[in-house]
């Protein structure tokens, strides 16, 4: 029992790790306060919001393993299947902005050049995009968590 308590708070921590630096990227990505110290952060901030992501995955995965439910439970719940699926998607759109604040980075720290309005915009509509569907997870996972879909 102690084991499923310090595995949810973990997962749960890594949730709200992950959702801050979200919100910490869209509040950033704006064309108005775009300049060099922000397009450093920016990087920074993208990085803390992976690793967020990864330690989400990891122990989402964990508790299915040495959850209390166990990982028979779990697997064949198709609202689990539902979670991945959105986890994955916003893990895919994740990508552009990341490897778009590199570029901007690398543009700044060679010679100063701001990104374009146009590249910021199309950024912070994926980054967006990314933080709406991260708020629908939770409502398959509560619903998952009481039963359903079994």
């Amino acid at each position: 029992m102690t084991l499923e308590a310090i595995l949810a708070y973990v997962h749960i921590l890594a949730i709200l790790t992950m959702v801050v630096f979200i919100a910490s990227e869209a509040a950033l990505c704006r064309v108005e306060w775009i300049n060099k110290a922000v397009v450093e952060r920016l990087a920074r901030v993208d990085m803390v919001y992976g690793i967020a992501a990864v330690m989400v995955l990891a122990t989402g995965i964990i508790r299915t393993v040495w959850g209390v439910k166990g990982s028979a439970w779990y697997w064949t719940n198709p609202l689990l299947h539902v979670k991945l699926t959105l986890f994955v998607i916003v893990g895919i759109i994740s990508i552009f902005p990341t490897l778009t604040y590199m570029r901007w980075r690398k543009a700044v720290r060679a010679g100063g050049a701001l990104p374009a309005e146009a590249e910021v915009r199309k950024t912070r509509r994926l980054v967006m995009i990314q933080a709406h569907l991260i708020a629908v997870i939770p409502l398959f996972a509560v619903f998952l968590a009481r039963g359903f879909g079994k």
